[in-house]
């Protein structure tokens, strides 16, 4: 199973990872984060492929992903 980590008080709110997970499991979160906008959250689920996909996008590097 892969897992990823989001450092949410790094995230900028983008969510251009939400668009590009092919399982929808990353979603926005329903607190803000120090800069005041809703960080990505990762929904822990055994179905992430761990293609990586999200970390690739992220503009900020806030994404690992450990398979």
């Amino acid at each position: 199973m892969a897992k990823i980590t989001i450092n949410q008080e790094k995230c900028k709110g983008c969510l251009l990872c939400i668009a590009v997970c092919p399982k929808g499991l990353i979603s926005a979160d329903k607190k803000l984060n120090s800069k005041g906008v809703k960080p990505a959250r990762f929904t822990e689920d055994p179905a992430c492929l761990g293609c990586m996909m999200c970390a690739v996008i992220c503009p900020d590097c806030c994404i690992e992903v450990y398979k």
